[in-house]
């Protein structure tokens, strides 16, 4: 036997030892989820796999979201004051707050004032001492243009820290509930930078949350423990354990097994199975989100918009509906679903129409078409539950217009890591909402600011529509945001830098133990408030 075997058998063992004893042990609860973390570090994350790794888990932020609601709530800071012109905002931040206490790591004070400063200006600071650490990219803080919105992060005191910004933001307060704004610990920092282990800080995690990190074995589990001292009180559950599994089916007989407890995105064809089985429940709400294909506009022949609209007549986004999603979605016609405020379904839209496409084409120079690639989704994803299918279908129905494609894909880390880099011609990819605002899917996929540094897998930029979405930013008057952002859709929708595809509903299977969970429209799991009843 091979050495390489008899590693991957022992993983195999150590694996299905770990599945046993959470069968056994009614303080663990294990969360089947669909991929590896990109970073244990919010600040450097995109993917919303990553985001239940280390948001709802590790780490706490000033603010947070009412479980379930997108409102707005005190967190790490306690009460805050907003100046009379919107540009100054004071917080109080809550004593007594203890750090976690690991092998790696033993704090010698609560959290304060240093911890902000030293979280928020590892992004906003090209000289802070972190800021290279993991290259330099953050992507949300970047994307978002935090680093151009904020003039200064001050010290007050020990609890009580200044932000000033240029300009006044009305999402502002709702950004700092955001995964990327969680708390690091900067006495953690200097500790490991005299250590001369600096980038341990993004993987061997410390924060405030209620779980703790333990470890973590890629493509296996991710193990954290209960923070006993949590400001909130101690989690019900002492032991959380993420089982990566990447196959919806397999999550699901894991699931039914009692192997894990919860499994994210069950396969829509299983969706009967888990409704008629005592044992599970499931859970379901429409989602704050989008699946769409991005076209890259800085490559030809995608820098043409009447290539770009012949594509999106190309898409018979229905079918897609019909075969992959099984009808649990929408079309989608703004990258954002009607649930949400500022939509405008009185915009140019693309019926599915493969004799337009080609006149399109013709009219681009391109009758007898051209070809190139398509990157397909390497995870399910609420927002595309089956990428290769999907895009074996878009193959198929652009080779009807003479459009003829190559499809491929990587693992989700590089996946991501070159769409951020702009190596690809055509993408699958989505999104789902940080904040509830219009702002946080316009400006973070569509912004030239977000163009090299965010999200804008596009990479469109446009002067008349980028004028509209940051204008939107500087007032709160609802009705003169509305009124921007619906004409910034229209522009949009004559660009088509994106086709958006559906608008899905979120699924979680759940045992039947499981008490206290409750859906979060960000597509976020929070477990501290969960439990698990005896067999």
């Amino acid at each position: 036997m091979s050495a390489r075997r008899f590693e991957r058998l022992l993983c195999v063992a150590a694996t299905l030892s770990c599945m046993a004893a959470a069968q056994a042990d009614g303080n663990t609860l294990v969360y089947c989820s669909e991929g590896n973390p990109e970073s244990l570090n919010p600040q450097r994350i995109l993917s919303g796999t990553a985001r239940n790794a280390t948001t709802t888990t590790i780490y706490d932020r000033l603010v947070d979201f009412q479980p379930g609601t997108t409102k707005v709530v005190p967190a790490l800071a306690e009460s805050w004051t907003v100046s009379p012109d919107q540009k100054t905002y004071e917080f109080t931040l809550r004593r007594g707050v203890k750090f976690h206490s690991t092998a790696f790591f033993k704090p010698s004070r609560d959290f304060n004032a240093d911890d902000v400063l030293f979280s928020f200006n590892r992004q906003l600071k090209t000289d802070h001492p972190f800021h290279m650490v993991g290259g330099g990219n953050y992507q949300y803080f970047q994307g978002m243009g935090m680093d151009k919105l904020i003039v200064s992060i001050s010290r007050v005191d020990d609890y009580k820290i200044r932000i000033v910004l240029n300009k006044p933001e009305a999402p502002f307060l709702a950004n700092l509930a955001m995964p990327f704004m969680s708390i690091l610990s900067a006495e953690y920092g200097a500790q490991l930078q005299q250590a001369g282990r600096a980038a341990d800080i993004d993987m061997q995690a410390i924060g405030t949350g209620p779980y703790a990190f333990k470890s973590y074995q890629q493509d296996s589990t991710i193990r954290y423990v209960a923070h006993p001292q949590h400001w909130r009180g101690k989690p019900q559950v002492q032991n959380l354990v993420f089982a990566i599994t990447p196959d919806a089916s397999v999550r699901l007989q894991k699931l039914r097994k009692g192997e894990c407890q919860i499994a994210v995105s069950p396969a829509p064809a299983d969706l009967p199975l888990i409704k008629q089985d005592q044992r599970l429940v499931l859970a379901e709400q429409d989602g704050m989100n989008i699946g769409y294909l991005a076209m890259n506009v800085e490559k030809p022949p995608f820098n043409n918009p009447l290539v770009r609209r012949a594509i999106a007549h190309a898409l018979n986004k229905q079918s897609y509906i019909d075969a992959i999603y099984l009808g649990n979605a929408r079309q989608a016609i703004n990258p954002y679903p009607s649930t949400m405020w500022a939509y405008n379904d009185q915009v140019r839209t693309y019926s599915y129409d493969p004799a337009k496409a080609k006149a399109l084409l013709a009219q681009a120079g391109f009758k007898d078409g051209f070809r190139t690639t398509l990157w397909t989704l390497p995870v399910s994803r609420p927002y595309n539950p089956n990428g290769r299918k999907m895009g074996e279908m878009m193959q198929a129905d652009l080779a009807k217009v003479g459009i003829k494609v190559e499809l491929t894909s990587y693992d989700w880390g590089t996946y991501l890591d070159k769409v951020k880099r702009g190596e690809h011609e055509m993408v699958q990819l989505g999104w789902t909402g940080d904040n509830g605002d219009p702002d946080n899917f316009l400006y973070t996929l569509l912004s030239c600011d977000s163009v090299t540094r965010g999200s804008n897998n596009s990479r469109y930029c446009k002067g008349d529509f980028n004028a509209l979405i940051s204008k939107a930013r500087t007032t709160d008057d609802l009705a003169a945001r509305t009124e921007m952002y619906r004409k910034a859709l229209a522009v949009l929708s004559e660009d088509v830098p994106i086709v958006p595809i559906a608008h899905s509903k979120v699924f979680r299977a759940l045992s039947s133990r499981v008490v206290g969970y409750k859906m979060n429209p960000f597509d976020m799991d929070y477990f501290s408030a969960l439990g698990l009843k005896d067999r």
